[in-house]
């Protein structure tokens, strides 16, 4: 079986690990570079940290290059709605990828509608790399800055459906589990 068949797999692998290894990490202060601030949680008894998984992503343009993308993020939540965080997925062209980003989140941002927010992430997506480096804007050697606005629907305290919207390119849909 060809290697990019178990590309999904082994993304998912590397997040996890990744995962397991970043909540010791933050105690220790080693994420203080990426996420200045860690220490000043508003409400220390919230969930600190926001899982995101995307089994599907949909391309306004239909391309027969296009491939699965499964994406595993983990952001830490920070006070007053802001968050940063990385992502590994595969990308549209199979493509191993991370993102690296910052953000906010604004939740009850509708009072008649409080289940619902908008959210807004903007950093460094790596991976869009040979013959498909063009497919994403400003791309200097695989590195390209990305601004991903989503939209969530709390299903409960911990859990959310989320959809991503990827440029003119896709949208990406998953859910969120916070910890």
């Amino acid at each position: 079986m060809p290697i990019r068949h178990h590309l999904p797999h082994t993304l998912l692998a590397l997040a996890a690990l990744a995962a397991l290894s970043v909540a010791p990490l933050a105690h220790a202060g080693v994420t203080d570079a990426i996420c200045p601030g860690l220490g000043n949680e508003a409400e220390p008894t919230r969930p600190r940290y926001e899982l995101f998984y995307s089994p599907y992503t949909h391309h306004w343009t239909y391309s027969p290059e296009h491939r699965t993308v499964h994406a595993l993020s983990l952001s830490r939540r920070l006070e007053n709605g802001r968050f940063c965080g990385f992502s590994l997925f595969n990308n549209s062209f199979g493509q191993p990828s991370a993102y690296v980003f910052v953000g906010k989140e604004w939740e009850g941002l509708f009072p008649s509608v409080p289940r619902l927010s908008l959210g807004v992430s903007g950093g460094i997506i790596y991976g869009y790399v040979g013959r498909f480096k063009d497919k994403v804007p400003l791309n200097v050697g695989g590195f390209a800055p990305a601004v991903i606005p989503s939209v969530s629907w709390r299903l409960t305290d911990q859990a959310a459906l989320q959809v991503q919207l990827l440029g003119t390119a896709a949208i990406m849909v998953g859910g969120t589990w916070r910890f």
